[in-house]
């Protein structure tokens, strides 16, 4: 079904997974490659999935802090003869080629595509440098696991060096 894509199964259930994506050929998210996480409900395929990009991608119809997704066919007109195939084949790459910015989750994005195109291909393309490489989608740049240790050089601190200037 999905044999191209890479999956990464979270916790042991089949409903909640990431899947790698990359941008597509011969647009601004070129080289990027973002990590969906895809979310099945009980009711799939009768009921839409839930698709979330987890690193940052500068684009009208995706929200920057939660990454969800604004897109008809798959909040609106789903449909059982669609399936996840779709979702990464079509309607992802559609997205991501055809933004719509009349219909923004992300209006700084939208109105700067408005705007000024230019810079707003600019800023696409500096989103796609800072946060969609390759080596950057196993876990999220702002994330750090709790299980690592601080080294002697982060914990120690300089005794001699004041926080801040005394109030007079």
């Amino acid at each position: 079904m999905m044999s191209d894509y890479k999956v990464e199964m979270i916790n042991d259930g089949m409903q909640e997974f990431y899947v790698e994506f990359n941008g597509p050929k011969e647009s601004l998210y070129q080289g990027g490659v973002w990590k969906i996480r895809v979310e099945l409900p009980d009711a799939y395929p009768y009921k839409s999935p839930s698709i979330g990009f987890v690193n940052k991608i500068y684009h009208p119809n995706v929200d920057e802090m939660s990454g969800s997704v604004c897109l008809d066919v798959i909040n609106q007109t789903w449909s059982p003869m669609f399936d996840l195939v779709n979702v990464f084949e079509v309607f992802l790459p559609q997205l991501l080629l055809y933004p719509n910015a009349s219909d923004p989750l992300n209006g700084e994005a939208a109105a700067l595509m408005m705007r000024d195109h230019t810079t707003y291909d600019q800023r696409v393309k500096e989103y796609c440098e800072k946060y969609a490489k390759p080596e950057d989608i196993g876990a999220k740049p702002e994330e750090k696991s709790s299980d690592e240790e601080l080294s002697e050089d982060d914990y120690n601190s300089d005794d001699d060096q004041v926080a801040g200037k005394a109030d007079p």
